[in-house]
């Protein structure tokens, strides 16, 4: 898949339209996380390095239900893209109209104007051809950098790349570059290492994942479905009832296509899920009634840190425990930092990975860390991003 980029456009003069993901955090009128900020600022800096070149941002924030509230404003962000670009961020009120027009049309070479949020429109969630029109009427050029949201079919998503000559920016060609190798044609030996609370919503990306792979590692909640599908005992941790006879048939499958799957041969439990439960490792593969599974143990770590040791590449996706509670954190941590270490191409896809990665202050030290949490999973399902599609080549 081969998207076209901004290197391939001719930038010079134009107003260029960017939807950007700038969905950010903000406590008391501050956004207290730019990291999505950041990461779409060596695109807009290539773009104003063109001649006589200026940038109209899109971005949505929150969901204000295709009304204006105040509550959902871009205001923040603008003052903070500002700070972190050195340059003047001039804030419409709206986000189409005459008014945004006549601005748009009035920036001079360099210069940045921000839309307010495009969700306070209905249009945008339901890709409304007017919308879509009216957009358009804003830039000469329209460039795509928003992954977060690649995975959606909105005006300023997807529908206008059917209206401009359209663009990838650096951080989607990026994702793409990274996702995927993984995805159709890995280096091999490839590992997964796939985690989080329910079977349900990885049952996609394991059966994508499933036939690439060498080794997958199962973790998270979810393990004790796959467990409780071998006959084990599993306490009182968080079983899917409805999934153990999926769990039972991807096991098969990973059998016969000559697939390691590595499941926890011991663990880390507690009497309640809270964050102030003692810890206790259970030295067994089955977990004692009353007892609730909160992290993988140390001989299940081992037996991982070795698969991913000799991993060309590797996909991190969920947590393998409650690493958000310190005492529980233990399992997670040892694999972000064995996936550090590992010298094959590593890829970190969205979510809960991306926080325990940061968490551990380990993402610098990973090939790709994914800025989109659905978009990553749905790529990793081997779905069409919308997105993305209308982009390639």
């Amino acid at each position: 898949m081969a998207v076209r980029t901004i290197r391939e456009a001719d930038l010079s003069n134009k107003r260029v339209l960017v939807r950007v993901d700038f969905n950010c955090p903000i406590k008391n009128g501050v956004v207290t996380d730019a990291t999505r900020i950041e990461a779409a600022i060596p695109t807009l800096a290539y773009i104003l390095e063109q001649p006589g070149a200026s940038v109209v941002i899109m971005t949505h924030l929150g969901r204000p239900k295709g009304e204006k509230n105040p509550e959902f404003s871009l205001k923040p962000v603008a003052k903070k893209l500002e700070e972190l670009m050195g340059k003047t961020v001039v804030m419409a009120d709206d986000v189409v109209g005459p008014e945004v027009e006549s601005m748009a049309q009035g920036l001079k070479a360099g210069e940045i104007l921000m839309l307010e949020n495009v969700r306070y429109y209905k249009g945008e969630e339901k890709n409304d051809p007017e919308f879509i029109t009216n957009l358009a009427k804003l830039g000469d050029v329209y460039v795509n950098d928003a992954f977060g949201t690649a995975h959606r079919a909105h005006a300023s998503t997807e529908g206008l790349a059917h209206k401009l000559p359209a663009f990838a920016g650096f951080l989607i060609e990026k994702e793409v570059t990274f996702f995927e190798p993984i995805v159709t044609n890995p280096a091999k030996p490839m590992v997964a290492v796939i985690g989080g609370a329910k079977v349900s919503t990885k049952i996609g990306v394991l059966e994508s994942l499933l036939p690439k792979c060498d080794t997958l590692i199962i973790g998270g909640g979810m393990t004790y479905t796959f467990l409780k599908a071998q006959g084990h005992q599993i306490g009182n941790s968080l079983l899917e009832e409805d999934f153990i006879s999926t769990a039972t048939e991807l096991m098969k499958k990973a059998e016969a296509a000559g697939v390691t799957i590595l499941l926890p041969v011991d663990h880390v439990v507690a009497d309640e899920f809270s964050e102030s439960a003692a810890p206790l490792v259970v030295d067994s593969v089955d977990i004692p009634a009353g007892k609730i599974g909160m992290d993988i143990g140390p001989k299940s770590i081992q037996a991982c840190k070795e698969a991913i040791s000799s991993a060309k590449s590797l996909v991190w996706n969920g947590p393998m425990g409650v690493f958000e509670f310190d005492s529980f954190a233990e399992g997670t941590k040892a694999i972000a930092n064995a996936i550090a270490e590992c010298a094959g191409t590593t890829v970190v896809g969205g979510g809960d990975s991306v926080a325990a990665a940061n968490k551990f202050n380990l993402a610098s030290k990973m090939d790709h860390v994914s800025t989109g949490g659905g978009a990553s999973l749905e790529f990793l399902e081997g779905k069409t991003l919308p997105g993305i599609k209308a982009l390639e080549k």
